[in-house]
C-alpha cells in the first residue's frame, strides 16, 4: 500500500527502498525498453537517424517538457511538424522565417516568441561552433568533475536572442534550478542504448547529472539517497553521488527505468519494492 507522501508501507511500517547495483540493473533490464517510452517526448527523437537533426528536436522536446503529458507530446508535434528536417529548417530560415512559423505557438508559459529566440539562439551557436554538441563542449574542461560549467555556458549561448538573457525555456544552474529538462536532454543526445538514442560522442557519460523531476526525487528520497526537501540543484548532486558510488561509469543509467514508476499507469511506486524482494 501506498501512503499520501509516496511511502510505501506493509502492516503500518514505512519500508525503505534498497537500490543495489543488483536490483537496479535488473529493473534496467526488464524495463529499459522502447516498449515503455510512451507517454515521454523522448519518442520524437527516433525520428531522426542524423546527429544533427536530432540534437534540435531534443532540444525542442526537452525544453517544453512541462506540465500536462498529453499537452507536452501535442506541443512538440506541433513544432517539429513545421520543420521536417529540424536542421535545414534552421539553417536555412532567417530570422523573420523562424518567428513567423511560430508565431501562433503556446504551451503554457512558452509563447512563439519564446521558442524562436531560442531557436535563434541555436542557429547562431550552431553558425559558430559547428554544432550544439560542439557549443557545449565549449564550455567543458577536462578537470571539471560533472557538466555544470559546460551546462552553464550552453545555456548562455543558448538564451543570446533573449533580454536580459533569461528565460523559463533554459534555466540556468546559477540560480540552483535541478535543470531537470537540459539534464534529461543531455541523457538522450549522450547515452545510447535500446532507449537513449544518443548523437554526441564526446562528453563522458560519468559526468552527467540526475534529471530530476518529482517521481525520481520521491524514489530518491525513498531509497535514503536525499533527506533534503526540495529538488534543486543541490539534490541533484547529492542524489547523482549517490547513484556514481553505484555505477560510477554511468550515474543517469538509470533515470528512464526509474521514471517510469509513477508515469505509466500500469507501474506503481510500491512496484520497485516488490521487484526487490524477487
Amino acid at each position: 500500500m501506498r501512503s499520501r507522501q509516496g511511502f510505501f508501507l506493509q502492516s503500518g511500517v514505512i519500508l525503505r527502498i534498497k537500490l543495489t547495483r543488483k536490483h537496479l540493473d535488473s529493473l534496467y533490464l526488464k524495463y529499459n525498453r522502447r516498449d515503455f517510452v510512451h507517454p515521454d517526448p523522448l519518442e520524437f527523437l527516433y525520428r531522426y537517424e542524423n546527429a544533427r537533426d536530432r540534437e534540435i528536436a531534443g532540444l525542442i522536446a526537452s525544453s517544453l517538457a512541462y506540465g500536462n503529458v498529453k499537452q507536452i507530446l501535442k506541443s512538440v508535434s506541433k513544432v517539429l511538424d513545421k520543420t521536417g528536417s529540424p536542421y535545414d529548417f534552421l539553417m536555412n530560415s532567417d530570422r523573420n522565417g523562424i518567428s513567423a512559423a511560430f508565431s501562433g505557438f503556446k504551451h503554457r508559459f512558452t509563447a512563439g516568441k519564446d521558442l524562436s529566440d531560442m531557436l535563434l539562439s541555436a542557429k547562431f551557436a550552431i553558425g559558430k561552433y559547428g554544432s550544439l554538441e560542439k557549443c557545449f563542449m565549449s564550455g567543458m574542461r577536462k578537470s571539471d568533475t560533472d557538466i555544470i560549467p559546460a551546462l552553464r555556458s550552453f545555456v548562455r549561448n543558448l538564451s543570446s536572442e533573449f533580454n536580459r538573457g533569461e528565460n523559463f525555456l533554459l534555466p540556468s544552474p546559477d540560480r540552483g534550478s535541478a535543470c531537470k529538462r537540459l539534464n534529461l536532454y543531455l541523457r538522450w543526445m549522450v547515452r545510447e542504448d535500446d532507449v537513449d538514442p544518443g548523437g554526441w560522442k564526446h562528453i563522458p557519460e560519468s559526468k552527467l547529472l540526475i534529471p530530476l523531476d518529482v517521481h525520481m526525487w520521491n524514489i530518491c528520497r525513498e531509497a535514503g539517497f536525499t533527506v533534503r526537501k526540495q529538488a534543486n540543484l543541490k539534490s541533484v548532486l547529492e542524489i547523482t553521488a549517490k547513484f556514481a558510488e553505484i555505477n560510477p561509469g554511468d550515474p543517469v543509467k538509470y533515470d528512464f527505468t526509474l521514471s517510469r514508476f509513477g508515469i505509466r499507469d500500469e507501474l506503481e511506486y510500491a512496484d520497485i519494492y516488490s521487484f526487490s524482494e524477487k
